[in-house]
């Protein structure tokens, strides 16, 4: 008994100093940051400000793996199924956290398949329009789409992203029926909604901003509790006939489970500090995005308000997907 109790000590700590030589070594190559939209998105924008600024904190490549699909679950996935070295991270969104709810047959536990590394940011979406469609508010779209019941398309970064909730909760509030148009991420989303192929849509600030600055898109109003700092002029939907509504979107840094505790350590700090200065931080900032930055623990904790939150919505709207 002995015996077998001093040679399960013995391995416990041979595998502790090999994990503890492997973050001393950490890392000696180039990291994978899988990001779950196309390029060119709100989350590919704030996963590339972020690479970089790793990048040259680590001393390696930090690539972007580009997965859209199947409202971010593939990228997810991907990462849970990725070795837990340290070199495969995953840029998420806090559709993460509603297809905990969303979909009954996923292949990953959202939360005890990942580590958490930080939570990155905040932004807020907002309504935004096609210029043909004749409304100058969210009222007067309320107004509209009450009149044409079933004849207006919204467009979303898929179904399940955090864009389609966004619209499906707007919609319920508002006594309403539109039509709901998935696409492969928001950018591609964007396309359409600028071609005037598709009507209106709830777009992060990051992604539909310089549309709206072109006019090319007409922003209605912002789903912020508040009005934003960027946009003091544009009132908020809640102000606007939907007391009470609220959406943002979060982006966060994840690793597969199991990624030894040394290396998220390290990644945790790395990235609190490009948040905390320099020209990422800036740059987060003229987008209009919050920056977080905190602890594991903390963006642990975010993610399971986040599933409570968005699993009451689904489950009062009866939405669900196989």
């Amino acid at each position: 008994m002995q015996l077998t109790l001093r040679r399960g000590a013995t391995v416990l700590m041979l595998l502790t100093l090999a994990s503890a030589a492997t973050a001393q070594q950490y890392p000696s190559r180039s990291i994978r940051m899988i990001v779950p939209a196309g390029p060119g998105g709100g989350v590919d924008t704030v996963a590339r400000m972020v690479g970089q600024a790793l990048s040259a904190a680590l001393g390696q490549p930090v690539v972007m793996d580009n997965r859209p699909g199947a409202g971010t679950m593939l990228a997810s996935e991907l990462t849970a199924r990725a070795p837990a070295d340290g070199y495969t991270l995953l840029m998420v969104t806090n559709s993460h956290a509603i297809n905990a709810n969303l979909h009954k047959d996923l292949r990953y536990d959202p939360v005890n398949d990942f580590a958490m590394v930080t939570q990155v940011a905040t932004v807020p979406y907002w309504v935004v329009v096609h210029p043909s469609v004749p409304a100058k508010s969210v009222k007067e779209l309320i107004a509209l789409a009450r009149r044409r019941p079933g004849e207006l398309h919204f467009a979303s970064a898929g179904s399940g992203s955090g864009t389609h909730l966004a619209f499906e909760l707007f919609q319920s509030m508002a006594q309403i029926k539109l039509v709901h148009v998935p696409y492969k991420g928001g950018s591609a989303a964007l396309i359409d909604l600028v071609g005037g192929h598709v009507q209106l849509m709830i777009s992060n600030t990051i992604n539909s901003r310089p549309h709206v600055k072109s006019g090319k898109l007409n922003a209605l109003a912002i789903t912020s509790y508040q009005r934003h700092r960027l946009y003091p002029d544009l009132p908020t939907v809640s102000e606007s006939g939907l007391p009470g509504y609220q959406a943002d979107v979060w982006y966060g840094i994840l690793a597969p489970a199991r990624t030894p505790v040394e290396i998220v350590t390290r990644l945790n700090r790395e990235v609190v500090a490009i948040l905390k200065t320099g020209d990422a931080r800036e740059r987060l900032l003229s987008q209009g995005a919050e920056v977080i930055g905190g602890t594991p623990d903390e963006f642990a904790a975010v993610m399971r308000d986040d599933i409570r939150k968005w699993g009451k919505v689904t489950a009062g709207l009866k939405l669900q997907m196989n």
